[in-house]
């Protein structure tokens, strides 16, 4: 790996569903709150369909959506010089476990010196994460802590953002970049869209969390190649258990 380029680099990719299967599952004041968000984002729509709305979008705001799977990587510099990607994911149907969990990982086998990365990262993984964490009361590790650090102090990388080169204005997917760079897509059954009907439709969270694990590949890779580095060649993609 060039000279530059960060090595100790945690690659990072969360699965998050709504709160509950279904609108009508909310207690009252919740059912108030997601109708007001509701009109909102339909641009002041009064008469939008709050209840279809709600199983679509919620996921995707931490008020009202929860984390099911945190998916990890990170690359492992062997004697001759060779570079795995090592990744492993962490899954509940328990938030609070699954984040107390990630909580105890960080603190213990990530906090010196590492880097966060993940594909728009710094609007939704890193801010969902700690606003979850401070909801369940679980303080943050230092990784992701932000107060007292200057900007350039703050450890969070973030693939989308390197490569709009300055462009704030777009945004583009992962899956998008994978093709665009030439990287090999893993023939996933799901996609980002189909996590909440998966999820409350199956329950099969072991699904999702080959699929997340599969996102943090894609993003370890992305980074390489934004890097011009070459990427990691199948044989050395190791899913392995980060405990052991």
């Amino acid at each position: 790996m060039a000279e530059g380029t960060p090595k100790k680099i945690l690659f990072i990719d969360i699965e998050t569903v709504a709160g509950a299967r279904k609108f009508t599952e909310l207690d009252p004041i919740w059912q108030k709150l997601w109708s007001k968000k509701a009109v909102s984002l339909s641009g002041g729509n009064e008469e939008v369909d709050a209840a279809e709305m709600y199983e679509n979008r919620a996921a995707i705001y931490s008020e009202f959506g929860k984390v099911i799977v945190i998916g990890l990587g990170y690359f492992a510099f062997n004697e001759d010089k060779s570079v795995e990607l090592r990744v492993t994911s962490l899954s509940s149907n328990d938030e609070h476990q699954l984040l107390t969990s990630f909580q105890k990982l960080m603190e213990q086998k990530f906090n010196q010196g590492y880097f966060l990365c993940a594909h728009n990262g710094k609007e939704f993984d890193y801010p969902y994460l700690c606003r979850r964490m401070t909801i369940h009361g679980i303080s943050l590790p230092d990784i992701l802590r932000l107060e007292g650090k200057k900007p350039w102090e703050v450890p969070h990388l973030d693939t989308m953002e390197m490569w709009k080169y300055g462009d704030r204005k777009s945004f583009t997917s992962l899956q998008l970049l994978t093709t665009v760079l030439g990287i090999p897509s893993p023939k996933d059954d799901i996609d980002g869209s189909m996590v909440n009907e998966v999820y409350y439709g199956t329950g099969d969270i072991d699904r999702i969390a080959r699929y997340c694990k599969n996102d943090v590949v894609a993003t370890a890779q992305v980074f390489l190649r934004l890097h011009q580095q070459p990427t990691i060649p199948k044989d050395k993609i190791l899913f392995v258990d980060f405990n052991e």
